[in-house]
């Protein structure tokens, strides 16, 4: 019989995919703590704003454009054919259906972290899938620690920027070059987004 493989699932609206993503799949790679990360593309966030997102399959070409030769990092658009809004929950399932032999990690940022229990079935994801979670500013390692000691922190650098602060400096005419992959910010000029 095959042996499993772990696989880390990194869900996020992507909008757009930045430097802050890609070093942490590259760290979790490198590191040894999974054989491949896997962004799960999530055309609508029930927690998040919707009139900030472009069109997923935009979306879904920046990450594909990111990922380009790359064999231990994939894209799911698993949630393009679910019901709206996707819930990790339902796709961990649907994903655990899907690839019986691969064990799946769930990687969050020590924000999400805080407000777990606001997660449908929350209960259910700590009891089926290990949870991996990155630093983000302003949001203490030690107060997710108090609350799901069962989550395994991940010490790696602080990625200080955000996908938000990308739009905002594109919308103000501001290179953001440092910040994304040669190919994703070429396809971000070439198609005007963000403006």
């Amino acid at each position: 019989m095959p042996l499993k493989r772990n696989i880390a699932l990194f869900f996020g609206s992507f909008n757009p995919i930045h430097i802050g993503h890609q070093k942490l799949s590259e760290f979790l790679i490198d590191n040894q703590i999974v054989d491949e990360v896997w962004f799960v593309l999530s055309p609508c966030n029930p927690l998040k704003k919707q009139s900030d997102l472009i069109d997923e399959y935009l979306r879904l070409d920046m990450i594909i454009l990111y990922i380009d030769k790359k064999t231990n990092v994939k894209v799911s658009d698993i949630e393009f054919t679910m019901p709206i809004p996707s819930y990790s929950i339902d796709t961990l399932n649907n994903l655990s259906e899907l690839y019986p032999l691969n064990n799946f990690y769930l990687i969050i940022g020590s924000d999400n972290a805080l407000v777990f229990n606001k997660w449908k079935n929350y209960q259910k994801i700590l009891l089926k899938y290990k949870i991996l979670v990155y630093p983000r500013e302003g949001y203490e390692f030690k107060e997710v620690e108090n609350l799901f000691p069962q989550m395994q922190l991940l010490k790696t650098p602080l990625y200080k920027i955000s996908s938000t602060q990308i739009r905002q400096y594109i919308a103000q005419k501001k290179d953001v070059s440092q910040w994304l992959h040669p190919s994703v910010n070429q396809f971000i000029i070439d198609n005007n987004l963000y403006q």
